[in-house]
């Protein structure tokens, strides 16, 4: 599951109208889940009840459905007044040894709402029952420029490591997921092992590569941008919200649909060869894959939304642009609020609802089986996994 702040509510109902779509009594049909910033945040809630995919949807939901700003970040006027004073003094005053603050929300709520729900332990026991064979949380390392995926997963399970990423074993923690999911500039790196991270988006060209490592031969991607084309905007000078929302939709959207074209290529080169009935490279084999993204334009949603935020933030968001108010691109990744994120919600249930018949079908379910309530099992095979 991708990431994109607050867009991650479009994934949660997907994940409902997922479950709805299996058989009444069907067990778990995933068995890896990978997840980068808030994707990452999904993820691992649903890999904490990887012995009942149902109730971690739910507890999703109850969150997702219930949220507000305030449970994300601080967004009392003092906080946000004290932040920005230290910004313009820090970068008055910069040659004095004085720095400006490391980011500029604090999110101490957030960390103190993931240690109140996750049961990081459950992970491990899952692991050791078989309900779940690995989950993984994507960073980006401000050392080495790497995109690190710390992974928690079955024994045997082997690290890797490439030119731009690697894997490694770790006990999951919500310092991971902090680190995952801390847009530069807007959220402060954490400190993992004494090294500093930030956003898994950042230097992440192979979204797909964490899930292939671990053992899937299927991938379920949940997607939380939005691919449609976007009406030209002409005649202003972009705003410093623009250009922010500009930058977050390139760490967000770019790497995975490059990710996913890159591995219809090699599927296609895959079936070229067996048609021909020739053996496909060393390395190479075809992963069947199947995408799941929002069909609308969340900007424009967001737009609606954009009152919804505290005054606060509003007045401090504004200050970027020269007419006073954000452009609804930057606020679209803040806006952590309950209509919003609803919204959002009942979008990915709708958009997943639509692709019912190629998701049973997927799964290895057949099409009437969400209707009639037995318990039924999925064809053989590897078991896909949730992006």
């Amino acid at each position: 599951m991708s990431g994109g702040g607050a867009h991650a509510a479009y994934q949660v109902g997907a994940l409902r109208a997922l479950v709805r779509l299996l058989p009444r009594h069907a067990s778990n049909p995933f068995s890896v889940y990978c997840g980068t910033s808030a994707g990452a945040i999904n993820g691992t809630v649903l890999a904490a009840h990887a012995d009942d995919l149902r109730e971690g949807v739910d507890r999703l939901t109850r969150v997702w459905g219930r949220f507000a700003v305030a449970q994300v970040f601080a967004v009392d006027w003092g906080t946000l007044a004290g932040t920005a004073c230290r910004w313009l003094s820090g970068l008055v005053l910069g040659r004095l040894g004085r720095s400006p603050p490391p980011a500029l929300l604090d999110r101490r709520p957030l960390e103190d709402l993931l240690a109140s729900h996750l049961r990081f332990a459950d992970i491990a026991t899952h692991i050791r029952n078989g309900h779940l064979h690995a989950v993984s949380i994507t960073a980006s390392s401000y050392e080495t420029g790497q995109s690190v995926t710390f992974y928690e997963g079955a024994p045997g399970q082997r690290s890797w490591q490439r030119a731009d990423r690697a894997g490694i074993a770790a006990r999951l923690s919500v310092a991971h997921l902090l680190a995952s999911s801390a847009i530069p500039f807007v959220f402060e790196p954490v400190t993992i092992d004494g090294g500093y991270y930030g956003d898994g988006s950042m230097r992440q060209t192979a979204p797909l590569s964490a899930a292939l490592h671990l053992g899937a031969r299927r991938l379920f991607v949940i997607g939380a941008q939005s691919p449609v084309a976007r009406a030209p905007r002409h005649g202003d000078r972009p705003s410093l919200a623009r250009i922010a929302a500009h930058v977050l939709n390139s760490l967000f959207l770019e790497g995975l649909d490059s990710d996913l074209e890159r591995l219809e290529r090699v599927n296609q080169t895959v079936r070229a060869l067996a048609r021909r009935g020739l053996p496909a490279p060393a390395g190479l084999s075809e992963i069947a894959c199947l995408t799941i993204h929002p069909s609308e334009d969340l900007d424009a949603i967001a737009s609606a939304y954009y009152a919804a935020l505290p005054r606060s933030l509003r007045f401090f968001l504004g200050a970027l642009t020269r007419h006073g108010r954000a452009d609804a691109g930057l606020a679209s990744y803040l806006l952590f609020e309950r209509g919003y994120c609803r919204h959002l919600m009942a979008l990915g249930y709708a958009d997943t609802m639509r692709k019912a018949g190629a998701i049973r079908a997927f799964l290895g379910y057949p099409a009437q089986g969400a209707a009639d309530g037995r318990e039924m099992a999925p064809d053989k095979g590897a078991s896909p996994a949730p992006l």
